[in-house]
């Protein structure tokens, strides 16, 4: 009975943590560092257990951007369960992930379904390039 409690205690910590991102995207390591910062007493174990559980159940969603990078996270909530996949962004210099809901992708998405028969899964679709304040940086063009 008591290990059943401690469990509940420790999901409702590490959802409280991800009410807290704000919707972002957050890996593990982010939820491990934030637990110990806050000595909660969740260990990287059960984080990676629970965050596990979770997507199974719908409550969030994972994504695997590419060999290099960490799996991210993203808490839906009861209410965003239905949410709308969306593509993403990777920023080559910096690293940034910038979510892309666009109906220029979209309407690309479906002409490559119902032209080519072929259905991209937008959970595993991310576009790589220079985000914005890396192309200034580097003193690339821009459009003025």
């Amino acid at each position: 009975m008591k290990k059943a409690e401690y469990q509940t205690r420790q999901r409702r910590q590490l959802i409280d943590y991800m009410k807290s991102t704000g919707g972002k995207h957050f890996t593990a390591s982010d939820a491990v560092h934030y637990c110990r910062d806050r000595e909660l007493g969740i260990g990287t174990t059960t984080i990676y257990r629970q965050l596990d559980k979770l997507v199974s159940e719908g409550l969030v969603r994972k994504y695997l951007i590419d060999e290099k990078t960490a799996a991210c996270f993203e808490y839906l909530g009861d209410q965003n369960r239905d949410c709308r996949e969306h593509y993403h962004l990777k920023c080559e210099s910096c690293g940034r992930l910038i979510h892309l809901d666009c109906q220029m992708v979209d309407a690309f998405v479906e002409h490559i379904l119902e032209h080519h028969g072929f259905a991209i899964n937008p959970a595993r679709t991310t576009f790589f390039g220079l985000c914005q304040e890396c192309r200034s940086k580097a003193g690339s063009c821009t459009a003025e």
